[in-house]
């Protein structure tokens, strides 16, 4: 009888156990992530792109095994793949990925010697859509959309951009939001512009949006 008793507890729990994990059919949860970050090259902003190259090499710092990273540039039109100045995967040999880092730094500094002068229209929009195509492709376990700009959105001519658009799932983080000297005389264009925004991406889906302009707090951009 007690020998009964013992195998029936043993098997109560053996299922208690496989209960607690979720069984051996739930697949491994994905803690890789993706940061796409956009970097606005426009008018007298292109003057911030020193901060930009600091945020990049925080970035590559915290960057591991399986996360995705991309540098793009906003301009004129940004709804296109030639915008993305480097991106990659990081591998697990740490030899590797450090010429990884390396390799993407080196390309991210040409980029930034290569900015003369600023582009004359800023396609926020367009430069968020792509960034949300690169990071559904990935498929990282978390998504974050850096915006590196100071969210003034100008369109050229023929440019549409007033249309819905889906960005579910992904984080969004305005960083070094710049006030413009119209909003040094009026703080509420500065506010607007930020609500607008927040409005905007958290309407297509986006999981969460925050500012974070003190950059010497960069570990905030992470923060849930």
């Amino acid at each position: 009888m007690k020998r009964k008793i013992s195998h029936v507890l043993i098997m109560v729990l053996a299922f208690g156990l496989i209960a607690c994990s979720g069984g051996g059919d739930q697949a491994p949860i994905n803690r890789t992530q993706g940061v796409y970050m956009l970097i606005d090259t426009s008018g007298t902003y292109s003057k911030e792109l020193g901060k930009a190259l600091a945020v990049i090499n925080y970035l590559l710092g915290t960057m591991n095994p399986g996360d995705v990273l991309a540098v793009a540039k906003v301009s004129s039109r940004s709804f296109s793949e030639k915008d993305i100045i480097a991106k990659v995967t990081f591998t697990s040999d740490p030899v590797r990925a450090n010429q990884q880092k390396r390799a993407f730094r080196a390309k991210v500094d040409k980029f930034a010697k290569g900015v003369k002068r600023g582009s004359a229209y800023t396609d926020i929009t367009g430069g968020i859509i792509q960034a949300a195509q690169f990071l559904n492709e990935a498929n990282p376990g978390t998504k974050t959309v850096l915006i590196f700009s100071d969210m003034q959105e100008e369109l050229g001519k023929g440019t549409i951009r007033d249309f819905p658009i889906e960005l579910s799932g992904i984080r969004f983080v305005a960083l070094n939001v710049t006030k413009l000297k119209a909003d040094n005389v009026d703080p509420r264009r500065y506010m607007g512009r930020l609500e607008k925004w927040q409005e905007r991406v958290t309407n297509a889906g986006a999981s969460s949006w925050r500012v974070v302009n003190d950059l010497q707090h960069l570990e905030r951009v992470f923060e849930s």
